[in-house]
């Protein structure tokens, strides 16, 4: 299907179940005679949408472990790629480029860089496969006369603890790292005298520097232990959210609000909820 680089209106899509279909109404909403509020979005307007149904997506996929549907993770997926081909319907627009151009240059590139799977080299485990994967690609940037940085790659707009886990994966691929999970915990403690230190002085901006490297220590030792910082702290949150709300029903419960209560009889209430193992409501 060839992408119009002009305001032609295009012919109605036919309802079915291909990528192609997706294509066609996507061009259909930005006809002339198509959607207004679609006409009027731009790469830049499109921005938090395609965050935002990124980030739906992980909920769905994390529902999954707590009887969510797989039909919501599908619609949640369908969004995401929505967006996708709205971006690239723009970019044709203007003359760019369309969405068949995206995909030839997706299959492209993983073809070439899966030279254990499509050529004659191997890669016995996930790890020789994801250093196959860095040789060839800093080839490709090498052939193009570019270099790239070893932390290159690694976007700024990334969840800041995430970020910290790619940069310290980074790292550690060109030998930039701990030995063990012991001598980071040993940074750890490190890094937690620091900050004493610089609570002692006072100096704010300081301490945030300190609880700064803290954190991204935190986000090592996490790997080492075999353990996804970012996944740990989002399960995290919803215990933390999951037991609140325990607290929270037991104390409606009793007449009262969670406000008037102190917090030694708010832990002890925590205690209860926590000991009770409730479980994460599904959604």
């Amino acid at each position: 299907m060839t992408n119009p680089m002009n305001d032609q209106p295009t012919p109605i899509f036919q309802q079915g179940r291909n990528f192609g279909d997706i294509v066609a109404l996507m061009q259909r909403l930005l006809a002339p005679d198509g959607c207004p509020w679609d006409r009027d979005q731009t790469l830049q307007t499109l921005k938090s949408f395609l965050i935002e149904e990124s980030y739906e997506v992980i909920e769905a996929i994390d529902a999954l472990d707590h009887g969510g549907s797989a039909t919501d993770h599908m619609e949640e997926l369908g969004d995401l790629l929505f967006q996708v081909v709205f971006q690239a319907e723009l970019q044709a627009r203007a003359g760019h480029f369309g969405i068949e151009d995206v995909v030839k240059v997706l299959v492209d590139k993983m073809i070439r860089r899966h030279t254990h799977v499509f050529g004659d080299e191997k890669a016995k485990d996930a790890e020789e496969a994801l250093a196959n994967w860095g040789r060839l690609k800093a080839a490709e940037h090498k052939k193009k006369g570019t270099r790239k940085r070893i932390l290159d790659g690694v976007p700024e707009a990334l969840p800041a603890l995430l970020r910290a886990q790619r940069l310290g994966e980074k790292a550690a691929a060109v030998g930039f790292d701990w030995p063990d999970a012991a001598s980071v915990k040993d940074k750890i403690a490190e890094e937690l005298a620091e900050i004493d230190e610089a609570v002692a002085g006072g100096n704010a901006d300081e301490i945030a520097s300190e609880v700064g490297d803290l954190l991204l220590a935190v986000s090592r030792y996490a790997k080492k232990l075999g353990v996804e910082p970012e996944e740990a702290l989002r399960a995290a949150n919803r215990r933390f959210q999951t037991r609140f709300e325990g607290v929270e029903d037991r104390v409606i419960a009793s007449g009262r609000e969670v406000k008037e209560l102190g917090l030694g009889e708010l832990d002890a209430i925590w205690n209860q909820v926590k000991a009770a193992g409730r479980t994460v409501p599904k959604k």
